[in-house]
């Protein structure tokens, strides 16, 4: 959500920030209905005043034994009761078509995201590890996968397409990468371990900018919950309506949970292979901090999942997300790309944004800026520390070995019960 204040103040810087995202000027129009709702809420509130000193006047009349002007004055109440209903109506009107406009529009971008269109405009501003030179032919995970336990026919006869089942060692790896990543992210690198509901409320999605305009990305059960698109809506949710006290540290919390993505917006994409799946699991990180911290924070989020990939000897580039590319939420996004051999691409692997006060001011959360006595919103990020499913897709084809078996990386093999390869079966 946006201020209206800074709208009002900077019409023109604002309108300037959204063309930057390709939206149309939306300032005019959002001062003309503030202004509106302000005029009816001024008119309610003087006629609510009005009513009630009129009233208290009757008796006083009454008392006095003045008929007339009580008379008189219970015209006027009735008056003012029939006059109310209209700037209520007026008022509600003003402020619901407010809120659903606000509501549609983007973040603004921060200063130093660059323009562009699309992915092909984002920039690389740092690469980690040394490509692996193969002697044989690398396969892709889709190829690999079948004969080491990732049945995608038995995941498309149980749900439909997107949906896989993993067997044996190729379950145990991936439960491995999910634990992996959950202890370094506490043990190393101070984030709360939560294990938060994956069924949420219209609010908690809201006050993370999934509604309204993601509702065609998501599952909704027939009781009016959400299935969480990422643990970012209900870790992030976690501090809505609150007042953080002064936030002299960020808070930091992880969470390893099931997501659900209709992939409405991806149709066609990904179709093969365990990359974009409508169940998936990732290992969430979110920070909660004053706004003047954020910009470090997101910084350090971002080397935060780095240390994951980097641990696992998998190598990635770091990408500056341009206006075009980046989430609706966000004001600025790192997105991590590991190396897939297989496919000979660097591919997603996870996003890390800064959306600064928006989701605050849609949730309402705040804190107490030391030796101040009112209240300021708190800037929220999130990130993957990483995409569970992908790191597994990664794994498998930078550590393929020429029999289609894969070597365990050395961080897992404490996870992996004696485990060091994953060998096909027939």
């Amino acid at each position: 959500m946006h201020d209206i204040a800074f709208i009002r103040e900077n019409p023109a810087a604002f309108d300037a920030a959204l063309a930057r995202r390709g939206t149309e000027a939306a300032a005019d129009r959002i001062i003309a209905l503030d202004a509106a709702k302000r005029e009816a809420t001024t008119k309610v509130q003087q006629a609510q005043s009005r009513r009630n000193d009129a009233s208290k006047a009757i008796g006083q009349a009454m008392g006095q034994g003045d008929k007339e002007k009580a008379e008189a004055l219970k015209a006027e109440v009735a008056e003012i009761k029939a006059s109310m209903p209209e700037w209520e109506t007026a008022e509600r009107a003003a402020s619901e078509q407010l809120d659903a406009l606000l509501a549609g529009l983007p973040n603004m971008p921060a200063a130093d995201v660059p323009d562009g269109a699309d992915e092909s405009d984002n920039v690389e501003v740092a690469r980690w590890g040394d490509r692996r030179e193969f002697d044989f032919d690398p396969r892709e995970h889709a190829d690999l996968g079948p004969a080491l336990g990732m049945d995608f026919e038995t995941g498309a006869q149980l749900s439909g397409a997107r949906f896989t089942f993993l067997r044996g060692g190729m379950a145990r790896l991936h439960r491995a990468l999910a634990q992996f990543m959950l202890d370094r992210q506490t043990t190393e690198n101070g984030y709360t371990e939560c294990n938060p509901p994956v069924l949420v409320n219209d609010a908690a999605m809201y006050g993370t900018d999934k509604l309204p305009k993601f509702a065609d990305d998501s599952f909704r059960t027939t009781d009016g919950r959400w299935l969480i698109p990422t643990s970012e809506v209900s870790l992030t949710a976690s501090v809505a309506g609150e007042i953080l006290g002064e936030l002299a540290e960020p808070i930091r919390m992880t969470a390893h949970t099931l997501c659900f993505r209709s992939e409405a917006g991806a149709a066609g994409r990904d179709t093969r292979g365990f990359i974009r799946q409508h169940q998936f699991e990732k290992v969430e990180l979110v920070s909660v901090c004053r706004p003047q911290d954020s910009e470090a924070e997101h910084e350090r989020m971002t080397k935060c999942a780095e240390g994951v990939l980097e641990a696992l000897g998998l190598p990635y580039r770091r990408m500056l997300l341009c206006v075009g590319d980046m989430g609706f939420g966000a004001r600025k996004t790192f997105d991590l790309e590991v190396w897939l051999p297989g496919q000979a691409a660097w591919r997603e692997i996870s996003s890390c944004s800064n959306t600064g006060e928006f989701q605050a001011r849609r949730m309402n959360a705040r804190y107490r800026p030391e030796g101040e006595k009112k209240t300021a919103f708190v800037h929220t990020l999130n990130g993957s520390g990483l995409a569970v499913g992908r790191t597994l897709v990664a794994v498998m084809e930078n550590y393929q070995q020429a029999d289609g078996s894969i070597e365990i990386p050395a961080v897992l093999l404490p996870y992996m019960g004696g485990v060091t390869r994953l060998e096909p079966q027939a």
